[in-house]
C-alpha cells in the first residue's frame, strides 16, 4: 500500500534524511520518499506488517510530527492548504520585525565605539556616561542581554527543534544554529559575570577588557539573519508550487445542474454521476462529461496547452476546467471529484514532485552525515586554535562561525525545487511527468521510437486524391464510390464517405451489397452492377484499367492505398487513400534530429509504404511489418545495442513497449492503458510536445547540476574560511554574523536558480520550424492546419463571396455546357490531382486561395486586380485572413490563379473549393 503523509518540523536536508532513516526502519516498510520542499512523505508498506500509526510514531521518534493525508478535493480543503502555505511566511515575517526592533539598538550599543571612530557619530552624554564610562561596563552588558532576550524568545523554535533532534541523535540545521548562538550567549553571560567580579574588585581596566568578549549582538544577528534567509527561502519555495496552485484554482466551485426541469446552482462536490449540467458561454466545466445538447468552442488551454478553442458538439467529451468560449451546451456528468482529468493531472504533478531523481541520492547521503561532521569540525577547529595559542574568545568565534555558515539546506533543496518547477512547467505545456526518475532518464535518451498510426499520422485514413478515367468527372466518381462504400464499414470506405460528405454530395443508396474477401466489394447502384476494390478485383471482373494521370505503382510508392471503381464493365477511375501525416510531424522529427536523437519508426505497414513515409519525413530507421506483440521485442533489441530508448505510442498494443522503454511517452489521444503504462503523458496529440519534454528534461537536469555545484562549492569554501585557514596568511577571519548571512543567502540562491525554469521556452518552437515545411504536401498540411483552427474564416469567406459577386440570373441554363465542363474537369484532374472541382449542385465555380506576403491595403488591391484580369473571374480579398475568394461561371485551372498571384509578387500557399 502507498500512503502520503504531511510532515512538520523539517527545516533542512538533514531533517528529511533523519525522517527517511527512521521510517525505513519500520518493519514492513518497502520504500520511503521524503520531500523537504513540500513537507510531505510517501511511504510504500505491507499492510500486514505496518500501518499509519507505526509510521507516524517513527517520525515522532526522529523528533518531528506527521499525519496521513486524506483524499483530495478542490474546494475548502484546497483553501485551507493554501492558507497553511502562507502561515509560515506570516509567522516568519512577524519574527523578523520583532527581531529587527531589538537588534537595531543592540547592534548600536555593541558597535558604537567603531561607529564613533569611523563616522564621528556621538551619543547623548547620559548614555555615554552610563555605557562607556569606566564604571559603565556592567550597564552595557546588562542592556545588551535584555535586548537579546526578546530575539531569543521569538526565535525559540531553533532551540526547541535543534536540541530535540540533537537528543534523538539526528542533528539538523536548527541544531547548528542553536549550538552556535547558545555558545555565543553562554560565553557572553560568563563575560558579564567576569565584568561584575572585576568591578567588585575595583579593576576597571579588566572590566572594560571583558566588554570586548560580549557576543550578544552576534547571537541576535545570527538568529535574525537566519530567519530573514528562511523567509526569503519560504517565499521562493512557495513560487515553485505555483503550477499546482493554479491547477487547483482552475476547478469551478459551483455547477449549474438541471433537476426536475429546474436549474439549480450547487457546490461542485454535490454533483453526482449522471447529473445534467448547463454550461453557458464564459463558464468553466465543473466535471468531466459528454455533450447531450448544443455546440460550443471549448478552450482547453489550461490543461492541454493548446491555445486554439476546440469545436465540440453532441457526443463529444468535455473536461473539467475547460472554458466555453462561445455557445450553449448541456452535458451529462461522467467523472467527478478525484476521477476527473484535472484531478489526475494534479495527482501526477504532485507525485512527480514528491518522487526523487537518482541524481538526488548523492545529496541525500551527504546530508545524512553533514551536521555531525560540521559539529566535529567546529570542535576540532576550536581545539586546534587553542593549542596554537589563540585566546578562548578567538577560538569560540571560529567555532560559532563554522556552525552558522554550514548549510545543509542548499544540498537538500538542490534537486526537489528544480523537479517541482520543471514538472510544473511541463504541466503548463500539457506534458505530465509521472516521476522524477523518468524525467531524469529522458535527458539521456539517444534513440526515440515512434509508433506510426496515431502518433506520426492522424490515425484515420483520408482521401488524398481522386483520379477519374477519361470522360468521367471527379464529382461523379466520388458520388459513385461513396454510394457503394457506404455500407462497407471498412476504414478506407469510411474515408471516401467522409470526403463525399465534406463536398456536400448527396449519398445515394446501393443494394445487394457483397464483400469479396481479398478483393473489395460489389453492389447494385442505380440498377447497374458496381465494383470497388483492388487491382485483383478489376482483373477478376475483366475490367480494363484506363489511364488516370497517375499509376497505382506511383501512388503506392508515396505510401497510399489505391481503390479502383467500375460500373457495368466500365472503368470509372481510382481514389487514393492514406493515413495522413500530422501537420507538425515532419518539423517535429527534424527538431528531434537537431537534438541529436536517432529517430526510429515502428509500423505494421508493408515495406514499400513504410519507406515512402521514411522518405517523406526523413526518418533515420524504419522497421516495417511489426506485429503488435513484437513492438516490445524491438525495444529490447535496441536496448541490447546499448541505446537509451524512449518509446512514443498511443494504442493498447503499445503498452508493453512503453513499459519496456527507458522512458515511455503516451500521446494524448491514446488509450487509458497506454497512458497508465507510460512515464510521461502528452495531453495533445502533437509530436512537438515530445521535443519540448526532452528539452525541458535537459534544462531541468542542467539546473539541478548547477544547484548541486553551488551547494557543494559554498560549503567547500565557506567551512574552511570560517575555520580560519586564511587567518595566518592574510589575517582574514570570518565574523559569525557574516557567516549567518551567507548561510541564509545560499539557500535562497539555490531556490532562485531553480525558479528560472519557470521561464522555460522550447528552443525549437512550431513557428520557427514551420520554415522546414517547404514541399507541396507540407504546404497543404499547413493549409489544413490553419483551416481546422478557424471555422469563422469559412463563414466569412461565404459572406465575402456573396457580397462581391454580381447578381446572376438564377434561371440561366447550364445544361448545354455540361459536356464541356466534364472535359475541362478531366483535364484539371490530371494537372491538379488533389483539387476536386464538383459540378451539378453549384452554378458557379467558387474557390478560396491562401496567399502569403500581403501586408497592407495596397497589397490587397494588387492581388484583387491581378485576379480580376482573368476573364470571367470575380475576386475579393480578405487581408486579415490572408485569403482571396474567387468565383467564375467557367472553369479556371488552379495554375491560372497561381500564376496571376505570383506575377503580382505574392505566393500561393494553397487553393481549395468552397
Amino acid at each position: 500500500m502507498e500512503q502520503k503523509f504531511d510532515v512538520t518540523g523539517m527545516t533542512c536536508a538533514a531533517c528529511s534524511a533523519a525522517v527517511n532513516k527512521s521510517v525505513a526502519k519500520v518493519d514492513g516498510v518497502k520504500e520511503v520518499n521524503v520531500n523537504l520542499l513540500t513537507n510531505s512523505m510517501v511511504v510504500t508498506y505491507e499492510e500486514t506488517k505496518a500501518n499509519t500509526e507505526k509510521i507516524v510514531k517513527a517520525v515522532e521518534n526522529a523528533g518531528y510530527h506527521a499525519a496521513a493525508k486524506t483524499s483530495k478535493t478542490f474546494n475548502k480543503a484546497d483553501t485551507k492548504s493554501k492558507e497553511a502555505l502562507a502561515d509560515p511566511q506570516k509567522e516568519m515575517k512577524k519574527r523578523i520585525i520583532i527581531s529587527a526592533v531589538f537588534l537595531i539598538p543592540l547592534m548600536t550599543l555593541a558597535m558604537f565605539p567603531m561607529i564613533h571612530h569611523l563616522a564621528g557619530f556621538t551619543m547623548p552624554a547620559f548614555l555615554m556616561s552610563a555605557f562607556y564610562s569606566d564604571a559603565g561596563s556592567m550597564n552595557l552588558a546588562l542592556t545588551e542581554f535584555l535586548f537579546v532576550i526578546p530575539i531569543i524568545a521569538v526565535n525559540r523554535k531553533y532551540y526547541q527543534t535543534g536540541f530535540k533532534t540533537l537528543i534523538h541523535r539526528s542533528p539538523n540545521m536548527d541544531s547548528l544554529i542553536a549550538l552556535g548562538s547558545s555558545a555565543a550567549i553562554l560565553y557572553s553571560v560568563t563575560a558579564m559575570y567576569r565584568i561584575g567580579i572585576a568591578l567588585g574588585q575595583g579593576n576597571l581596566m579588566a572590566a572594560a577588557r571583558f566588554t570586548d568578549e560580549l557576543y550578544f549582538e552576534s547571537a541576535g544577528t545570527i538568529l535574525t539573519l537566519i530567519t530573514l534567509g528562511k523567509f526569503f527561502e519560504a517565499r521562493a519555495k512557495g513560487k515553485t508550487t505555483d503550477a499546482i496552485k493554479k491547477l487547483i484554482d482552475l476547478a469551478p466551485k459551483t455547477a449549474t445542474v438541471l433537476r426536475n426541469k429546474t436549474e439549480k446552482k450547487i457546490p461542485v462536490e454535490a454533483v453526482v454521476v449522471g447529473d445534467i449540467l448547463i454550461i453557458r458561454s464564459g463558464e468553466a466545466v465543473p466535471v468531466d462529461g459528454r455533450i447531450l445538447e448544443g455546440n460550443a468552442a471549448m478552450d482547453e488551454s489550461a490543461l492541454t496547452g493548446e491555445s486554439i478553442p476546440v469545436d465540440k458538439t453532441v457526443g463529444d467529451k468535455v473536461i473539467t476546467a475547460s472554458i466555453n468560449r462561445s455557445g450553449y451546451i448541456k452535458i451529462t456528468a461522467e467523472k467527478i471529484g478525484e476521477d476527473t482529468a484535472l484531478a489526475k493531472i494534479i495527482e501526477l504533478v504532485e507525485e512527480a514532485s514528491s518522487s526523487k531523481a537518482p541524481i538526488a541520492k548523492l545529496a541525500d547521503r551527504i546530508s545524512g552525515i553533514f551536521v555531525p561532521v560540521v559539529i566535529a569540525i567546529s570542535i576540532l577547529s576550536m581545539a586546534v586554535w587553542l593549542i596554537a595559542g589563540a585566546s578562548f574568545s578567538f577560538a569560540l568565534s571560529i567555532g560559532i562561525a563554522i556552525l552558522v555558515i554550514a548549510c545543509p539546506c542548499a544540498l537538500g533543496l538542490a534537486t526537489p525545487v528544480a523537479i517541482m518547477v520543471g514538472t510544473g512547467r511541463g504541466a503548463a505545456n500539457g506534458i505530465l511527468i509521472k516521476s522524477a526518475e523518468s524525467f531524469e532518464t529522458l535527458h539521456a535518451v539517444k534513440t526515440i521510437v515512434l509508433d506510426k498510426t496515431g502518433t506520426i499520422t492522424e490515425g484515420k485514413p483520408a482521401v488524398t486524391g481522386i483520379y477519374p478515367a477519361k470522360g468521367i468527372d471527379s464529382y461523379e466518381l466520388l458520388r459513385f464510390a461513396a454510394a457503394i462504400e457506404k455500407l462497407s464499414g471498412h476504414p478506407l470506405g469510411e474515408a471516401i464517405v467522409r470526403k463525399a460528405e465534406e463536398e456536400s454530395i448527396h449519398l445515394s443508396t446501393s443494394n445487394q451489397f457483397e464483400l469479396i474477401p481479398g478483393q473489395g466489394i460489389k453492389a447494385v447502384f442505380e440498377g447497374e452492377a458496381a465494383f470497388g476494390g483492388n487491382m485483383k478485383m478489376m482483373k477478376e471482373q475483366h475490367i480494363e484499367i484506363m489511364d488516370c494521370g497517375k499509376s497505382e505503382e506511383q501512388l503506392s510508392m508515396e505510401g497510399k492505398t489505391v481503390l479502383h471503381f467500375a460500373r457495368k464493365g466500365e472503368y470509372l477511375g481510382m481514389i487514393a487513400v492514406a493515413d495522413k501525416v500530422k501537420p507538425t510531424s515532419k518539423a517535429a522529427i527534424a527538431a528531434m534530429k537537431h537534438l541529436g536523437l536517432e529517430v526510429v519508426m515502428l509500423t505494421g505497414d508493408n515495406q514499400r509504404t513504410a519507406e515512402a513515409i521514411q522518405k517523406q519525413l526523413s526518418i533515420d530507421t524504419v522497421i516495417a511489418q511489426v506485429l503488435p506483440e513484437d513492438k516490445e521485442r524491438e525495444i529490447r533489441r535496441l536496448q541490447a545495442e546499448g541505446k537509451k530508448v524512449a518509446m512514443v505510442g498511443d494504442g493498447i498494443n503499445d503498452a508493453p513497449a512503453l513499459m519496456r522503454a527507458d522512458t515511455g511517452i503516451a500521446i494524448g489521444a491514446g488509450t487509458d492503458i497506454a497512458i497508465d503504462a507510460a512515464d510521461i503523458v502528452l495531453m495533445k496529440s502533437d509530436l512537438f510536445d515530445v521535443v519540448t519534454a526532452i528539452e525541458l528534461s535537459r534544462a531541468t537536469l542542467r539546473n539541478i547540476k548547477q544547484n548541486l555545484f553551488w551547494a557543494f562549492f559554498y560549503n567547500t569554501i565557506g567551512i574552511p574560511l570560517a575555520a580560519g585557514v586564511l587567518y595566518t596568511l592574510l589575517g582574514i577571519k570570518l565574523n559569525p554574523m557574516i557567516g549567518a548571512a551567507a548561510m541564509g543567502m545560499s539557500s535562497v540562491s539555490v531556490v532562485a536558480n531553480a525558479l528560472r525554469l519557470r521561464f522555460f521556452r522550447p528552443r525549437t518552437g512550431i513557428p520557427e520550424t514551420m520554415d522546414v515545411l517547404t514541399s507541396n504536401q507540407d504546404k497543404e498540411q499547413k493549409l489544413r492546419n490553419i483551416e481546422e483552427r478557424s471555422k469563422e474564416d469559412k463563414i466569412r469567406s461565404k459572406e465575402i463571396i456573396e457580397s462581391s459577386m454580381e447578381e446572376k440570373d438564377s434561371s440561366k441554363e447550364v445544361s448545354d455546357s455540361s459536356k464541356g465542363e466534364n472535359t475541362s474537369s478531366n483535364k484539371e484532374s490530371k494537372s491538379s490531382s488533389n483539387t476536386i472541382t464538383i459540378k451539378g449542385d453549384y452554378e458557379r465555380m467558387k474557390k478560396e486561395i491562401i496567399i502569403e506576403g500581403m501586408m497592407c491595403e495596397h497589397c490587397k488591391g494588387r492581388v484583387e486586380k491581378a485576379l480580376q484580369t482573368i476573364p470571367g473571374v470575380t475576386a475579393a480579398v480578405d487581408l486579415e485572413a490572408k485569403k482571396a475568394y474567387v468565383s467564375s461561371e467557367a472553369e479556371v485551372a488552379d495554375e491560372t490563379f497561381t500564376q496571376a498571384v505570383t506575377d503580382a509578387g505574392y505566393e500561393v500557399m494553397g487553393i481549395q473549393s468552397v
